[in-house]
Parts: structure tokens; sequence; C-alpha cells
């Protein structure tokens, strides 16, 4: 048992709204000199980033995590994560085909750079990412689990695109198991707050747009990791989201 700190929501030079610094390098050596273990890439509405932060993720020691940040059809953002790679862009072509097809203004919005294994731009999407897909919020914990992955509501205690701003209050039976924090230090006031999250597993990440978002090593995961290898830890870490470890 060993324990493994994390940040589950990072957003690459493939988001708009992101620095475009954001590489999938520099996320990684960012989030090795932060002190993480656990660390998921998840750009608006693409996973077509992540097979180079894989890349870059071995390059420094650290454990990837293939994600997603989705915008629901109500504008809610939802993280989602994959224990594969392959599954994550599996779902990636599924997302694409539900997307609402708006050309992104580079002068208004950003640039939204895909990149190879090295850093190197090799294109950018030509559609903007950031807008509401067709895919509901009820729709999702299924269809995520449909594609070996987890979800949960991103930033809950904010108020852009988190799913209490949006709906007033967090619903019973959503079909989440889990749900994110941006701020640690709330998870008491919002579990007396909203009685649906008092038995969720709550989370939280830096949702890092620029390397100096990405926190150092704050929240953590105690482990099983023997015999020692990233995907079992990995496989180990899902469990622990989806509650199956204390």
């Amino acid at each position: 048992m060993s324990r493994y700190y994390y940040d589950l929501h990072i957003h690459s030079c493939l988001s708009p709204c992101a620095d475009n610094d954001m590489t999938p390098g520099n996320i990684a050596g960012m989030a090795t000199l932060a002190g993480l273990q656990l660390v998921a890439l998840t750009d608006h509405n693409s996973a077509r980033n992540c097979p180079a932060f894989f890349a870059a993720a071995k390059r420094n020691g650290i454990i990837p995590i293939a994600g997603m940040e989705l915008t629901t059809a109500e504008d809610i953002h939802v993280v989602c994560l994959f224990e594969r790679l392959e599954d994550a862009l599996a779902f990636n072509d599924e997302v694409d085909r539900l997307r609402v097809r708006v050309p992104n203004r580079e002068d208004i919005f950003g640039e939204q750079i895909l990149v190879d294994d090295e850093d190197r731009e090799v294109g950018r999407e030509s559609d903007f990412l950031s807008n509401a897909t067709q895919i509901s919020l009820d729709e999702v914990p299924s269809l995520v689990s449909s594609f070996g992955g987890f979800a949960f509501p991103a930033h809950i205690d904010r108020e852009a695109n988190g799913i209490i701003a949006t709906l007033g209050t967090f619903p019973e039976d959503t079909g989440f198991s889990c749900a994110e924090l941006h701020d640690p230090e709330k998870e008491t006031e919002y579990r007396k707050t909203y009685p649906a999250l008092r038995s969720l597993r709550l989370v939280s990440d830096s949702d890092a747009h620029y390397l100096w978002d990405i926190r150092d090593k704050i929240v953590f995961a105690d482990l099983p990791d023997e015999p020692y290898s990233g995907e079992f830890v990995r496989h180990q870490f899902f469990r622990w989201l989806r509650g199956e470890l204390p």
C-alpha cells in the first residue's frame, strides 16, 4: 500500500482556453516537479492529445490517465476518465459524432493544437471544442461506462458550467458516484449543504489551463501496488474512484 498524489483535470494546448505552452511534455514535466504520480489529461470534448501525453508521462515516470472534459447538452462539465487509452479514443469518436459543429475563431476563442510525441504541432482542430454536445447529463454515466470509463461532474463548487450552479442543486439519483471540488477545503460545507453528496467520493483537481495552475501535491489516494506496475496502480485507482477501496 502506497500513497499516490493525483490531478485528474488538466487541459492541454488542444483546449482553446488553455495556454499554448500546455503541451503534453510540459504538463508531464511540471507534474513531476509538483510531486504528482497519477495525472489525467482532460481537454474539452476531445482525447486526441492523450497519446502524446502517454508518451510524455512514460518519459517522466508518471502514471497517465486518458480523459476528457465533456460538455453536456445542459452546458455542464463532466470529467470522463478511462483506464485504457484505446477506450478513451473510441469514446472520443463517439463524442465527435455528437458534437455541435461550430467553426473555431482562433482570434476569439484561442488555438486548438494537436501535437505528436515530441510536442511538435501536427494539426489543429477546426471546430470549436468547448461548446455543448448533444449528450444530456443523465446519459453520461452509462455512456462513459459503456466505453470502459468513469465519469463525475466537474468543479461543482464553481459558477461556470458546474452542475450546482446550472441546476440549482446536486440532484439525487444522477447515476454518478463521485464529484469534483476545485477547492478541497469546501468538502465539509458541500456535504452538509447537498445531501446527495454525502454518499459520493469527492475528489479535488486543479483544472489547470496554464503550467503554473498545476498544483503541488495536495490530494491523494492510498492504493495497493504490489506487484508494481503502472497499469496495476491505475486499475486500483479506478477501483478507489468507484468506491471499491476505502
